[in-house]
């Protein structure tokens, strides 16, 4: 757990990792929340705080006296929405500091494939 992050986030991206890994497929039933809090030695109410979370999104679903679901599209939905971050979180800054400096996206691609190939 990285102590700078609210612990209900990081079950919530873990189990968003799982999921788009392939660990949890769509349809298959998520641990309990009383099964992240004992793994992780936390309250209950946190685990069910970042499931919740997934819940609210559609990622996850409950089956009544049965426990949460994977829902069907999950992964692609995920995925989606990390593109999107990633792009916000990465690519437009990047972007932005390129042409700053006079570097073309046709010059950024060619650092970034050179960079990847190493």
């Amino acid at each position: 757990m990285d102590e700078g992050r609210p612990i209900f986030l990081q079950i919530a991206e873990q189990i968003e990792n799982d999921i788009i890994s392939g660990q949890l497929p769509e349809e298959t039933q998520v641990p309990s929340t009383n099964e992240f809090a004992a793994f992780h030695r936390i309250n209950p109410a946190t685990a069910g705080k970042g499931v919740n979370l997934l819940v609210e999104a559609g990622v996850l679903y409950k089956r009544r006296g049965i426990g949460m679901f994977v829902a069907e599209g999950a992964r692609a939905r995920l995925i989606d929405d990390r593109r999107t971050r990633f792009a916000d979180q990465y690519v437009t800054p990047l972007l932005a500091e390129a042409a700053k400096l006079g570097i073309t996206p046709e010059q950024l691609s060619t650092m970034i494939t050179e960079r990847s190939t190493s």
